[in-house]
């Protein structure tokens, strides 16, 4: 019997514009008065990071700093949620369902920016997107060199991809419209000619365990990819009202990630696992490895780039080339988009218990 094709969440163009409004409209509202947390029975402030993706190794740093404490050491109580039914990261944000939320790449800080949503992302934990083009065994065309149109291609490309990363990977290679295929694993074992749009983390390991040859996968950064990754995302009013708890936040999310890449997995797994059933050890463990061979979180120079820093030469490059595409209209203030203000050169210490 033929199973489903594998299929992640991701957000249209059209259900990111109705959440960066409803996220525009709630903090207009709350913008002249103050958006503070909970505290909690023991004086922890309550912050709620909601992401859009179910549990896995691109979340890892977060759960390695909830499954060792380093959270609490800081006077945090941090929840990670999915958003309600019917909602998105941003509406998440916008209805109070909570007060940070996590965007997969620069696209959608830069959404927020062109529907004027009071939001920024304000730390950057993947230095390289795990974007990449997979392809068949010894198929993938070298670093630089484009995609034919001309070769009989099928390249998969899921639907909430079709307005953002398509049209940008369409300035680098040849490919056309006609071209384009829904995203099935199963299609693309059975096709030599298919190419997919995918993650260094997840379609090399979810194909063979369906049976398919280990794929050829090339990080979409080496062709140009200027698009962070894994991005915090914090509404104006919470950031203005809560500096220091945000700046705990970010410095305990900092050692989680260092801690998950460089040292013992095992505690984050354990979370993780817990919270997402039909994660495999295996896959963990696999996309663990692909996260640091390929430098994701670190970047390829990290004793020069501070975990879950942004620059803004990255972010005008990005931006130009997104634009390029015909993502973003020409002239859009992309520096409203991120804030390096709650970034510290070297994250201080936990208190000691």
């Amino acid at each position: 019997m033929r199973r489903p094709p594998v299929r992640f969440a991701s957000l249209d163009r059209r259900t990111l514009l109705t959440g960066a409004a409803a996220l525009g409209l709630s903090a207009t509202a709350a913008g002249c008065g103050s958006s503070e947390p909970a505290i909690d029975e023991n004086g922890r402030v309550r912050l709620r990071l909601v992401i859009g993706d179910p549990a896995s190794a691109e979340l890892g740093g977060f759960y390695q700093a909830l499954a060792t404490g380093l959270y609490e050491k800081r006077g945090l109580n941090v929840q990670l949620v999915r958003p309600g039914f019917g909602q998105d990261v941003p509406r998440a944000l916008a209805s109070g369902h909570a007060e940070l939320g996590l965007a997969a790449d620069s696209f959608t800080p830069l959404r927020l920016v062109e529907e004027e949503a009071p939001v920024k992302a304000v730390a950057a934990f993947f230095q390289k997107s795990p974007r990449a083009l997979i392809s068949p065994p010894e198929a993938s065309p070298r670093p630089g060199q484009p995609v034919s149109s001309a070769a009989p291609l099928r390249i998969q490309v899921a639907e909430g991809d079709r307005e953002t990363l398509w049209p940008w990977y369409q300035t680098i290679s040849d490919l056309t419209d006609d071209q384009l295929a829904d995203y099935d694993l199963e299609a693309f074992i059975r096709d030599p000619s298919a190419l997919i749009l995918g993650h260094v983390t997840r379609e090399p390991v979810l194909i063979p365990d369906a049976g398919g040859e280990p794929p050829t996968s090339r990080l979409l950064f080496d062709d140009g990819f200027a698009a962070y990754g894994a991005l915090v995302l914090a509404p104006t009013a919470f950031a203005r009202d809560n500096d220091e708890a945000l700046r705990a936040f970010i410095a305990a999310s900092v050692e989680g990630w260092a801690a998950y890449i460089e040292g013992n997995p095992d505690p984050a797994h354990a979370l993780i696992r817990r919270a997402n059933r039909s994660m495999t050890s295996d896959h963990l463990e696999q996309a663990r490895d692909a996260l640091r061979d390929a430098a994701i979180v670190t970047g390829d120079d990290p004793a020069s780039t501070p975990l879950g820093t942004m620059s803004a030469d990255r972010w005008r490059t990005f931006y130009e080339s997104a634009s390029e595409a015909g993502v973003f209209p020409a002239g859009l203030d992309w520096q409203q988009a991120f804030t390096t203000d709650y970034l510290s050169p070297a994250a201080d210490p936990a208190p000691a218990p």
